[in-house]
């Protein structure tokens, strides 16, 4: 199509040869036609290289028709050995080199063009065929690491789903132990055996989550059950998986109803708050309000703050802030929130942080 274009263009700088320049123009959008409308998925992977065949007969047209003047159709002729290069092995490459010489050379015989002028064919098919080959190394290797990155991650999902798959089984087993013990426990050991019944179901949640692959769309985007919930009443469920005995305070209005997938919101909240009462110093005040049409979770410390040297990097995968490092725990929150059309970010508070999840509020 830019070919041409081009060939159009130049029609009006050259009256002589305007019937050749406009069949020229003709056979480039021809060619363009049929590499748009063949279903190319339906043939062999090679099959589109047919389309430098007639490319390359369409070149030395327009070479002819411009009196054998080869500076505006011999970067054309690179353009397609380039296109060529990226998608075809190179045997193709090697084959397009008589095609590629003829399309050059022929026109300039036709036109009674000198030896010397007929010599540069020698020089412009080489470093074509050479440009060519590099390129096809190039994205041959790119394809193939392609491949082995993606052999990889077909294993790593493999594995995980494997080992969420195998460890339901002994979770269920201490499950039922652990309530088969509550029956008789006394008062004391009762709040421990529920703190680990509570942390067996989240284990159990988890798992249960590896294993949901379709929850991933075809753009790699986690996809989410938003509900409408009630604020106050899921952070305090969520804040049964913390630490017995904790000094966390929650508020949130008790009317206050937000839409987001409960389980990944729950992971956020257990997240902030594990990462607050690890880092940050009590007491960790936990609020939810709205503002307009975003709401606002923000889980606040009163401990020594975050360092500088930490806070370009503290939503990163294994960001490190201490001899204890922060891990992944921020980075996952990061990415919840950014699948709810959110942001989370951390605030300076004095004393300590506020770790903040925005996102857009239900309507």
């Amino acid at each position: 199509m830019l070919a041409g274009s081009l060939a159009l263009v130049g029609m009006p700088g050259n009256p002589g040869g305007y019937p050749r320049l406009l069949i020229v123009g003709v056979c480039d959008f021809l060619c363009a036609l049929v590499a748009l409308l063949i279903p190319w998925p339906q043939w062999h992977p090679n099959a589109p290289a047919a389309l430098g065949l007639p490319g390359f007969a369409v070149l030395g047209l327009a070479t002819w028709s411009f009196g054998g003047v080869v500076t505006g159709t011999g970067p054309f002729l690179v353009l397609l050995y380039a296109w060529a290069a990226l998608h075809f092995p190179r045997w193709i490459l090697l084959a397009f080199l008589v095609p590629a010489t003829l399309a050059y050379v022929l026109p300039l015989i036709l036109t009674g063009q000198s030896a010397v002028v007929l010599g540069s064919a020698l020089v412009l098919m080489p470093v074509a065929l050479t440009v060519a080959l590099l390129i096809e190394a190039q994205a041959r290797h790119l394809r193939d690491e392609r491949e082995r990155l993606a052999r990889i991650e077909q294993w790593r999902a493999a594995m995980v789903s494997t080992l969420a798959h195998d460890v339901r089984s002994p979770l269920a087993t201490v499950r039922i132990a652990l309530e088969e013990l509550r029956e008789q426990a006394t008062d004391d050991t009762d709040r421990m055996l529920d703190a680990a019944l509570r942390q067996t179901a989240r284990i159990s949640r988890l798992a249960e989550a590896l294993l949901d692959l379709d929850r991933i769309d075809t753009e790699g985007h986690l996809k989410l059950d938003r509900r409408p919930t009630p604020a106050r009443e899921l952070v305090c469920d969520a804040l049964g998986y913390v630490r017995s005995g904790a000094d966390v305070t929650v508020d949130i209005d008790a009317g206050l109803t937000i839409e987001v997938d409960r389980q990944r919101f729950e992971q956020i909240v257990v997240n902030l708050v594990g990462n607050a009462l690890r880092y940050g110093g009590p007491p960790v005040v936990v609020t939810l309000t709205r503002d307009g049409p975003t709401d606002r979770l923000e889980v606040r410390d009163h401990g020594p703050g975050i360092p500088e040297t930490l806070r370009p990097r503290l939503f990163g995968q294994f960001a490190v802030g201490g001899p204890d490092g922060v891990g992944l725990g921020l980075w996952i929150v990061r990415q919840l929130a950014e699948a709810h059309g959110g942001r989370a970010s951390a605030e300076a508070r004095d004393p300590g942080v506020a770790m903040v999840v925005t996102f857009p509020a239900n309507s």
